[in-house]
């Protein structure tokens, strides 16, 4: 175990970029290699929702008119990005999901939805 953990922090500081692909396989090793195994898909919605709301509570406090409690104060706000981003790829590799093509067929749905939309809506000047 404490071997599969070395190999994978030494993969961590080799790479510079990454794809969505291969962050979706940096998770699942990352599960089998140090996780023991995937949460259950509702635990890791709940989990998603959770995180979600951790980035809220920063937000809100960051750009809103809540001020940070003591225990907020050594909050991130990239740290909850990732943590939110993480359960995301979790679920997605759980259930089959291939995110990068899930995103490009997304984009292009919305390009095609909304193409003259947005450009269109007053509120946006």
């Amino acid at each position: 175990m404490e071997e599969d953990q070395k190999v994978h922090k030494e993969r961590q500081v080799e790479r510079t970029e990454l794809s969505i692909r291969d962050a979706q396989a940096s998770v699942d090793d990352w599960i089998k290699t140090v996780g023991v195994r995937y949460f259950s898909e509702l635990t890791n919605l709940a989990q998603l929702v959770e995180e979600v709301g951790e980035l809220a509570r920063i937000i809100s406090r960051t750009y809103g008119e809540q001020s940070f409690k003591e225990t907020d104060k050594n909050s991130s706000l990239k740290d909850e990005m990732a943590d939110i981003l993480f359960v995301l790829i979790c679920l997605a590799n759980q259930t089959g999901v291939d995110l990068t093509e899930a995103f490009d067929d997304n984009l292009r749905k919305k390009s095609q939805r909304d193409g003259e939309r947005h450009r269109n809506n007053p509120k946006l000047r």
